[in-house]
């Protein structure tokens, strides 16, 4: 048994109707970091360039307290259409009950049509640490780096 299968954390998946039928999440790979997310549509779904769309998956998920769901862009898709998840990562919080629905942008020069069951992003699940934010008096430690932002490190 795999250290992945011993430390699997269960994710609770409901259904909803417009995804019956459709595959549940799941790894391509053994070793893929993310399960793949796919359409709930009816119909073709079709993004014109530099539109975006809110894409149904056709589920609800139950992501365990002190975790997140990550909602990322496919690279296949990214480099053959232009297609990514706008808000990348997305996120799905341990207390969002709605469906998941992924935010996708066309970014190509060419439309893109979204079919029933076509893999849109995928999920990855992580782990979020509580915080405290404490207000400092003194500053905050020095870096090397200190407040170099945008291009400091070079190009």
């Amino acid at each position: 048994m795999s250290n992945r299968a011993r430390d699997a954390l269960e994710i609770s998946v409901e259904v909803l109707e417009h995804g019956l039928g459709l595959p549940l999440p799941e790894r391509a790979t053994p070793g893929s970091s993310g399960v793949d997310l796919r359409a709930a549509v009816s119909g073709d779904l079709v993004v014109e360039p530099g539109a975006r769309v809110a894409v149904p998956t056709g589920i609800r998920v139950g992501i365990p307290a002190g975790f997140e769901w990550q909602v990322r862009p496919r690279s296949g898709l990214a480099l053959e259409t232009g297609m990514t998840v706008l808000n990348s990562p997305g996120t799905i919080d341990s207390d969002y009950r709605g469906e998941v629905r992924v935010i996708l942008i066309n970014l190509g020069t060419a439309k893109v049509r979204i079919s029933r069951g076509m893999r849109i992003a995928q999920a990855v699940l992580a782990r979020v640490h509580d915080m405290e934010m404490a207000v400092t008096d003194t500053g905050l430690p020095e870096t090397d780096r200190g407040d170099g932002g945008f291009g400091h490190t070079g190009s």
